[in-house]
């Protein structure tokens, strides 16, 4: 009689310990380095986000063993209330052996299930660090790098036409004579010469290209 109502409740005791959930030994994702990353930052990037994972689920483990010894021992305790109010003392025996078995079963339900929440929560939180460091994460696509801009045109740098500095160094004489133009006459042909020949063409009704010509000069010396 002892030993078929201990056995049961060893059975349960032996179940309980055995279904405790625990620290996650690693990620369960695959996760690849970034193309061109040397493996060994690879190796101390993995290394930072597995510690990192392991302080987002600090206290995790704790409180499922927590939780389920007290749905064992309240599963114990009802089985044995039950027994007793069925069969007295030796009902309450039976009772509190079915119900360390059955508190076993819970015990091993909510440790499985916490489990598989704890190395869940491990693997995001693994898996968010690496991707945020550059590494190829399965189901989270980096994002294409945006286009550079197109480089933007210089702006036209102006290079003054080349005229034959005689003729512009005559016509610069001609416009210092009617006063269009200060200065000595040097044949070089700039902004200067060009905006008192433009001058020049206009109060002539000429096309004002500022242009220096023969036909140019020759209107110059008739004026």
């Amino acid at each position: 009689m002892f030993q078929n109502t201990v056995r049961p409740g060893a059975f349960g005791l032996l179940a309980l310990l055995s279904a405790c959930a625990t620290q996650p030994i690693g990620p369960t994702v695959q996760v690849m380095p970034a193309a061109g990353k040397p493996f060994d930052k690879f190796a101390q990037e993995e290394e930072g986000c597995k510690s990192y994972a392991q302080a987002q689920i600090a206290g995790a483990v704790d409180n499922a063993n927590r939780n389920a010894v007290g749905g064992a021992l309240l599963t114990t305790a009802l089985g044995a209330g039950a027994g007793a109010l069925v069969g007295g003392g030796g009902g309450a025996r039976e009772g509190t052996a079915a119900g360390a078995v059955a508190g076993g079963g819970v015990a091993t339900d909510m440790s499985a299930n916490s489990q598989g929440t704890i190395q869940q929560r491990y693997d995001v939180a693994y898996s968010q660090c690496m991707y945020a460091k550059g590494n190829q994460v399965p189901g989270m696509e980096q994002a294409a790098a945006p286009e550079a801009p197109p480089p933007q045109a210089a702006a036209p740098v102006y290079v003054a036409p080349r005229f034959d500095p005689a003729l512009v160094a005559a016509i610069q004489r001609e416009l210092a004579r009617i006063g269009l133009l200060a200065g000595t006459p040097d044949g070089a042909y700039g902004p200067r010469t060009r905006a008192a020949i433009v001058d020049y063409e206009r109060t002539r009704a000429l096309p004002a290209d500022g242009i220096p010509s023969q036909s140019l000069l020759e209107d110059l010396q008739k004026s």
